[in-house]
């Protein structure tokens, strides 16, 4: 069975964005390093998942970009969780809808042949939210940046979870790539 990776870029008091969702704040520390190590991550996917908001976002910004990243973005296959319809104009996009979407989608998602790969799940503070609820996260790969983006950022974490370190890793700028998996 495949697993779900949850890759998101961290705030050092546990944000993924701004409460209006900007995230200029993780591009200082965007270093090669960092750069290589997210290359590395999205070359071990078999597909890359989504909610509806930020495929649009992924959607209008990857396809016509040439930054060291997008290659890999663009052909990657892609699963988009949606409540309500939502079109497919990215290419090797899937769609799911519906309100039981995401935990029978993943499961079903889990057990299909990926080539080896894990399921990435990346983006959308929402999407992530639901992901770690419904237990659906095998390991998180977190990127965390030394910027505080206090009371008023979105977070990802809802209440107590146990993580177990399973790797770290340092880069020049001051990010530091951390993995865990749920602990029992």
């Amino acid at each position: 069975m495949r697993k779900l990776v949850l890759m998101m870029q961290v705030s050092l008091d546990g944000c993924v964005a701004r409460q209006d969702g900007e995230l200029e704040w993780i591009f200082p520390q965007f270093d090669d390093g960092l750069t290589e190590h997210t290359l590395g991550v999205l070359g071990g996917a078999s597909a890359h998942l989504m909610g509806a908001a930020t495929y649009r976002d992924m959607a209008a910004h990857w396809p016509v970009s040439d930054g060291p990243i997008a290659a890999l973005m663009n052909e990657i296959p892609k699963v988009a969780f949606a409540e309500r319809p939502l079109e497919a104009t990215w290419a090797t996009t899937r769609v799911l809808e519906g309100g039981d979407a995401l935990a029978e989608g993943i499961t079903a998602l889990k057990r299909e042949d990926g080539d080896g790969g894990y399921l990435l799940a990346h983006g959308g503070a929402s999407f992530a939210r639901s992901l770690i609820r419904e237990r659906l996260v095998d390991e998180y790969r977190l990127s965390i940046h030394p910027v505080a983006i206090g009371t008023s950022g979105q977070r990802i974490f809802e209440g107590p979870l146990g993580l177990r370190l399973t790797g770290a890793r340092c880069f020049p700028a001051g990010a530091v790539a951390a993995s865990y998996e749920p602990e029992g």
